[in-house]
């Protein structure tokens, strides 16, 4: 009984996703071709934000997101979380103002109309080749230097095991220490609750938790010093699954 209801409950919020898919989508191409490229990305990470609030408003979804304190608003970070749900995605857009740009899969840029959206609002990367990581880091650098602040996940991908979390990637890391910019870490505890990565069609309502933790200092670190910082930020995100 409780399957079906979470299937049904599941099928209702395509409903809402689908309509405000299809009325935001001529809102991000109004704003990627009207308005300056300074502007644009701040005034889309904004239309995100609202479209994130409003898909958990429909989905009966209440976010508890702790330490929203510590994150600057006037500064540029290096964002990196943990990834366990598609639910993440718009809960890494109203976990802070800043503007930012996500890193993601090129494949994704070639979804009809949602590909739009991704080649202009997220920096793209093909994994499987090696220029093109370089060249994203690059991209990740430039975005950075215009002061719009870039988001990760170290994991690469959904964490559908029963590990706390992933093998961390090293991209994040090196691009911190190479912008001399903050790495701001945010850990998400039971959005897979909600959304399995296993079960995408037995989602169901309630609360998604996530925390903040102190942004981690790189100024006057090397290349020598990724390992340590990926390993810090690593304990860090542990410490704060423990405490569930």
């Amino acid at each position: 009984m409780l399957r079906i209801f979470r299937f049904v409950y599941t099928i209702y919020c395509i409903i809402p996703f689908t309509i405000s898919f299809f009325l935001f989508v001529p809102c991000y191409f109004f704003i990627f071709n009207f308005y300056s490229k300074q502007r644009a990305p701040h005034i889309a990470h904004s239309l995100s934000r609202f479209w994130a609030s409003l898909l958990f408003f429909f989905f009966f979804i209440r976010l508890k997101i702790k330490n929203k304190e510590l994150i600057d608003p006037n500064q540029t970070y290096v964002f990196v979380a943990n990834h366990l749900s598609f639910l993440d995605i718009p809960l890494y857009a109203r976990a802070c103002t800043n503007t930012f740009r996500f890193l993601s899969k090129a494949e994704l840029a070639k979804i009809p109309l949602m590909g739009y959206v991704i080649k202009n609002l997220y920096i793209t990367v093909d994994r499987a080749d090696k220029n093109d990581r370089s060249k994203s880091l690059d991209k990740m650098k430039a975005s950075l230097d215009e002061g719009i602040s870039v988001f990760l996940a170290p994991e690469g991908t959904r964490n559908k095991t029963n590990e706390p979390l992933l093998d961390f990637r090293e991209g994040a890391f090196r691009l911190a220490i190479k912008a001399q910019i903050p790495l701001a870490i945010l850990t998400i505890k039971n959005s897979c609750q909600l959304l399995s990565p296993h079960r995408p069609l037995e989602m169901r309502p309630g609360t998604i938790y996530a925390e903040w933790s102190k942004p981690i200092e790189t100024i006057n670190l090397s290349e020598d010093d990724l390992q340590q910082l990926k390993e810090k930020t690593r304990e860090t995100m542990l410490a704060v699954l423990s405490k569930i």
